[in-house]
């Protein structure tokens, strides 16, 4: 009868930390929504041909709803808010553990970060990730001397004052989040131009070097890609800022050749891909909106499916059917935000 009361009382204490745990765990679902990236993976199909992996010139820069429905590629965005390479390399780590695309992309922007770039976006990444020794990894690589290390594994540890802080979407969705992405891209409508006029060219550096830890980080994904037989890609957005220097761009391009890898730096091919920046970015010209994220999905898919053989699986029902509901969801949030662009100047429909 001790051991019956002494299991219960340890079960009760278990579920009431699980509770307390979950409770103050940051939602990201009003706010950061980036933070919600790197969870929702788990949930969706692991039959990707396609995985995309980097910072915000992947998450907010191309629509795999537009990949599937021009060319039948199936593809997810394994993204988030200052993705530095290590992050990107073990988020690429942890894919390889549900599925094996044939072809990877990895966004090259975050090639110029050797430092970590702040608690706040080791949280946006990492946290959502499951555990696993390549989480444990991924931690140790990130965290910065302040941050407690096992709190990445024990939130509650990083959270326990957050009960201060609490509000509706604490409360909400304690037991079911939203989505706020679809296939790893977040959407946004909206149009603020790109001002050429008063366009500002980065400043003079002193050492246009890459960092070492960079090109270490990006040499064992290169490695992992090539030991599962996949295909890497390295692609620079046609993002106009932050400034991209052509020093850092001669050294990605010599790289990809000396391993016979594509790069695709689509900053000098916007005008062949049909980017206007005065109407396909919502932020002038730091990201795209959903109509510049489609135009580069349909570029960028030619570049992809005239390189590798990718199968087109629109013929397959199952899959095809999958996709018709992710259309689906995709589309209503499309006119959702426009709707609300256009009544209001603002956009409320930024879950689903």
């Amino acid at each position: 009868m001790k051991f019956v009361k002494i299991a219960l009382l340890i079960l009760i204490t278990a579920f009431f930390f699980v509770a307390a745990d979950r409770l103050l765990m940051p939602k990201y679902m009003s706010q950061s929504h980036e933070g919600r990236l790197t969870r929702e993976y788990y949930s969706s199909e692991k039959n990707h041909s396609v995985i995309f992996i980097g910072d915000c010139e992947a998450h907010e820069n191309i629509s795999p709803a537009e990949l599937w429905r021009t060319y039948g590629i199936t593809s997810y965005i394994r993204g988030g808010a200052q993705q530095l390479i290590w992050h990107s390399y073990y988020l690429l780590e942890d894919t390889l553990r549900y599925e094996t695309p044939d072809v990877v992309v990895l966004s090259v922007m975050a090639m110029q970060y050797g430092e970590p770039r702040g608690e706040e976006y080791n949280r946006l990444n990492l946290e959502g990730m499951r555990f696993s020794p390549t989480k444990i990894r991924a931690v140790r690589a990130s965290v910065l001397p302040e941050e407690d290390t096992l709190s990445y594994f024990l939130p509650i540890l990083r959270y326990h004052e957050r009960w201060k802080e609490l509000n509706r979407d604490d409360f909400n969705y304690f037991f079911r989040r939203k989505n706020v992405a679809h296939n790893g891209y977040m959407m946004r409508s909206g149009v603020m131009a790109v001002d050429f006029e008063n366009f500002i060219p980065g400043r003079r550096l002193a050492d246009y070097s890459l960092p070492d830890i960079c090109w270490e980080y990006l040499d064992k994904a290169r490695e992992l890609c090539a030991e599962k037989g996949i295909e890497l890609v390295l692609v620079k957005a046609p993002t106009i800022y932050p400034y991209w220097y052509r020093e850092w761009d001669d050294q990605i391009a010599a790289y990809a050749d000396r391993h016979g890898l594509l790069y695709v730096n689509l900053l000098e091919l916007a005008d062949e891909a049909g980017i206007d920046y005065s109407i396909h970015s919502y932020n002038a010209g730091f990201h795209f909106n959903v109509q510049g994220a489609e135009t580069i999905a349909r570029f960028f898919g030619g570049i992809l499916t005239d390189n590798f053989n990718l199968p087109d699986m629109r013929g397959d029902d199952q899959t095809a059917a999958v996709w018709e509901r992710k259309l689906e969801a995709y589309d209503a949030m499309k006119a959702a935000q426009e709707r609300e662009i256009a009544e209001t100047g603002r956009i409320r429909t930024l879950t689903y």
